[in-house]
């Protein structure tokens, strides 16, 4: 038996308002649809001495606390990889509690369970959203109260950068490529970055149709320059625009392309930018910063009101994705 046509009006429109509802408390957006991210909250990042950092003891060295599914926590993760972080910053990963919104810490740490508790122990206001990544100094004595460093990812990787570690650490932002990464920082953090999330939380099909059209006005800028100074976004090294664009086209066929729409083209489409993707895949450590299936849980399972059913489709294998040729046309 059919269902009736009155009913189906009905049903969309009611869809429709409690779907507005929701996304106006994940991801509001303007009067036209587009979708407009909450001012981050976050302080200036800044970072003890490096001789005071070498001075500490183990435990009592500050802490980088990341999610695995949070892209701009995996920028931090990554700048952490590359230059061998291990010995002067320690790394605590929280994990997604999709029925509460929160990150949650098991075991405990500092005796907090979550990342909201660590972040009022730091002596936050109890309404500050605590969001990875998040720099953490412990004290140099359990007694000392712990504090805040910084909680803005593109002001974290810059700390990171010149953290202390050994002598065979990258610099990612030499002075000479400065004004190149901060160029690339300009074009991309709004357009691509973000654009993937303007994607997927357009309220409206013009404000969808807008962000799809400058994400891949983006991405072919992307593949020009690729084609005529790579190997990397500046050139001849890694820097931090790399590490930026990167945790976003490696989430892009396991969440942005089926779960945000930004699927205009193909990524293969953009032979040059691929094979950038594949580079800095193979660069030592970065895969294990890469968690496809947390990924999925976490995307599919937090983002209810893009995908109500909470079903967590089935994904390729990583390595096997990432690696394949390009399809022939």
């Amino acid at each position: 038996m059919s269902i009736p046509p009155i009913a189906v009006a009905v049903a969309r429109s009611g869809w429709n308002w409690q779907w507005n509802q929701l996304m106006e408390r994940l991801a509001p957006a303007d009067n036209e649809g587009n979708y407009n991210r909450p001012p981050s909250q976050h302080q200036k990042a800044i970072a003890p001495s490096k001789q005071e950092i070498k001075q500490r003891s183990p435990q009592n060295r500050p802490y980088l606390i990341i999610g695995r599914s949070c892209p701009w926590a995996h920028r931090t993760w990554l700048v952490y990889e590359l230059r061998e972080l291990h010995n002067s910053l320690n790394l605590l990963i929280a994990k997604a509690d999709h029925n509460t919104g929160r990150w949650t810490i098991d075991p405990p740490w500092l005796g907090c369970n979550s990342l909201l508790d660590v972040y009022q122990k730091c002596g936050q206001p109890p309404n500050h959203r605590a969001t990875v990544p998040a720099l953490i100094d412990p004290g140099k004595t359990n007694t000392d109260k712990p504090q805040l460093l910084g909680n803005e990812s593109t002001q974290l990787i810059e700390v990171l950068n010149q953290w202390p570690t050994n002598n065979r650490a990258p610099n990612l932002l030499p002075p000479v490529m400065e004004k190149d990464v901060e160029r690339w920082h300009e074009l991309l953090q709004t357009s691509v970055n973000d654009g993937v999330y303007r994607c997927g939380f357009a309220r409206n099909q013009n404000a969808y149709d807008r962000a799809s059209n400058e994400l891949f006005e983006s991405l072919a800028l992307v593949e020009e320059s690729l084609m005529k100074r790579g190997p990397w976004l500046c050139g001849e090294q890694i820097t931090l625009a790399d590490v930026r664009l990167f945790p976003t086209l490696i989430r892009w066929e396991m969440i942005y392309q089926p779960l945000f729409g930004c699927s205009q083209e193909p990524l293969w489409s953009f032979p040059n930018l691929w094979e950038w993707r594949q580079k800095f895949l193979s660069q030592q450590q970065v895969l294990q910063t890469c968690d496809s299936k947390a990924w999925r849980n976490d995307y599919y399972g937090a983002l209810f009101p893009l995908r109500p059913s909470n079903i967590v489709p089935a994904g390729p294998d990583l390595l096997q994705m990432i690696n394949a040729p390009i399809p022939s046309l």
